[in-house]
């Protein structure tokens, strides 16, 4: 065997032997996302097998919290869903040396980061993008909340979670998740947020400089510019928006986020996850 079979045999067994075998998660249907062909199986010496989306690794020790991205997942402001996001634009299937993808999506779809380019034109113009976005508040220890179920996030709400000064990363599960509001195809725009009046009072009397929730939006449609104003105004708070909390507990995790680095880019799909 040449160096360069040797190199493309082994890139394919370990792409093969690599998959785990959970169980899908039961928004997706039971079809393969791809297949093994009997000759592929000879060739990669391995048995058949399905890939699977996986919610936890390392026997749950990591919890991904990042909604994969499906063409029926909700678009935010509209009725229709997403639509597709990965393109094959060529393929081996056609001849082409190897399968090469494109990605077409909007930067505020399924779970995203937004800067503060995203309300402020003083700030987009002067280059505040997701590049500028601090990774030492992205990563480190959160605090998982749940919200009152019958309200969006008021100051009230706020001060009655008592949460203590010097917590930096707050992640609030709200009627979003129960209603499973991610799931659905269309938008629902009654979705719970921030109010700015609850933004405010965690800007007043918080250290939280990460602030994440369970739709499209931090904030509630009522306020939906004025409660970003207050969480961008001052760069220092970071916005992770549409997280998978389902079936989490609450408490205290170790949380990375990693958004991409795009240069000009007011907001960023991110992936994040949760370590016990």
């Amino acid at each position: 065997m040449v160096p360069s079979q040797a190199i493309l045999f082994f890139l394919f067994l370990y792409s093969f032997t690599a998959i785990a075998t959970q169980s899908a998660h039961p928004a997706f249907d039971d079809s393969p996302l791809c297949t093994v062909t009997e000759d592929a199986e000879e060739l990669a010496g391995v048995s058949s097998t399905t890939p699977v989306e996986i919610e936890e690794h390392g026997n749950g020790r990591i919890i991904d919290i990042t909604h994969a991205y499906r063409p029926d997942m909700p678009k935010f402001m509209s009725v229709d869903s997403l639509g597709q996001v990965v393109f094959l634009r060529e393929s081996l299937a056609n001849g082409s040396l190897a399968n090469f993808s494109e990605l077409k999506i909007g930067m505020h779809s399924g779970t995203h980061v937004d800067a503060p380019g995203h309300v402020f034109q003083e700030y987009y113009e002067a280059g505040f993008d997701v590049n500028t976005l601090d990774l030492d508040v992205l990563n480190g220890p959160a605090l998982l909340v749940d919200v009152p179920r019958d309200k969006n996030i008021t100051a009230e709400v706020m001060e009655s979670l008592h949460i203590p000064r010097g917590v930096r990363r707050v992640l609030f599960r709200t009627l979003n998740t129960d209603r499973k509001l991610m799931w659905k195809k269309e938008c629902d725009m009654s979705y719970v947020g921030f109010m700015k009046d609850g933004a405010q009072w965690l800007v007043d009397n918080t250290d939280i400089k990460l602030v994440g929730l369970d739709f499209l939006s931090v904030a509630a449609f009522d306020d939906l510019i004025s409660a970003h104003l207050v969480f961008l105004k001052s760069r220092d708070i970071i916005l992770v928006e549409a997280l998978k909390l389902d079936g989490v507990k609450p408490g205290i995790y170790s949380l990375h986020c990693l958004p991409l680095r795009l240069v000009g880019a007011e907001g960023s799909p991110i992936r994040c996850i949760l370590i016990k």
